[in-house]
């Protein structure tokens, strides 16, 4: 049996003395997926003492949205786009580097893309 996985994990990792959000996407994101996703990273957030955060989204599995997620994932930006320093995106797919720049237009912090997940952390701890 063939299984469509798609969602996103939420995660805080420490990388030596600093410490990141991290998001794993996979897949095509729902609008399912982000009833699901918005409550976990407005928790996860709500963990982080700094009011300056550092992410790191891993979108190596991404596919893509449906027309009503990629609406979610905006207003998300939206939201939470003042609360991050830096989002470094790592990926592998030549549309993922675009769709970092059009991010980048909605959040307060810097955004990067990245096709190797060292030097994506290594711009995050500078």
């Amino acid at each position: 049996m063939n299984y469509q996985r798609h969602g996103l994990s939420v995660g805080i990792t420490r990388v030596e003395d600093k410490f990141f959000l991290t998001l794993k996407v996979q897949g095509k994101l729902t609008h399912n997926d982000y009833e699901h996703i918005t409550p976990m990273i407005d928790s996860a957030l709500a963990e982080v003492n700094q009011p300056k955060v550092n992410a790191l989204i891993d979108g190596t599995e991404l596919e893509g949205w449906e027309p009503r997620a990629a609406w979610d994932d905006f207003k998300l930006g939206l939201k939470h786009g003042s609360e991050f320093e830096k989002i470094a995106i790592y990926g592998n797919k030549k549309w993922q580097e675009f769709v970092a720049k059009i991010g980048g237009w909605f959040i307060a912090g810097e955004v990067q893309f990245f096709d190797n997940v060292d030097d994506a952390i290594a711009w995050l701890k500078e």
